[in-house]
């Protein structure tokens, strides 16, 4: 799996913006996909994820509420729209795809991802 994130950018506090994962592949759905984020000098944090299904999704209690997971399995698609930035939400973003038993597993653990995009910049100035 060949994963490819865009989106990133420039925004001011209190914006949004939204993130893309294109995915290749033709067993997308049996993908676990998430969201993860590395500001500088911190270590990666997890940020949402979904189940291969799409019915179930999780999301860090630093965003819950701003953020939104979602995927397109027809599109192989993943997107994270992101509201009411702030400038702590500044980062490298990166999708994830965990192969998964279940449709409906969903995956918080970075370890237990299989494959890594590359990441896209967010920036927020306050």
């Amino acid at each position: 799996v060949q994963l490819q994130a865009s989106g990133g950018g420039l925004v001011q506090a209190g914006g949004s913006l939204r993130l893309s994962c294109a995915a290749s592949g033709r067993t997308f759905s049996s993908y676990g996909m998430g969201w993860f984020r590395q500001a500088p000098g911190k270590e990666r944090e997890f940020v949402a994820a979904i189940s291969g299904s799409g019915g179930r999704t999780y999301h860090a209690d630093s965003v819950k509420g701003r953020f939104t997971i979602s995927r397109d399995n027809a599109k192989n698609t993943v997107d994270l729209e992101m509201r009411s930035l702030k400038p702590e939400d500044t980062a490298v973003y990166s999708c994830a795809a965990a192969r998964t038993v279940a449709a409906r597993v969903v995956v918080t653990t970075g370890r237990l991802y299989d494959y890594w995009g590359q990441g896209t910049l967010v920036t927020v100035s306050s």
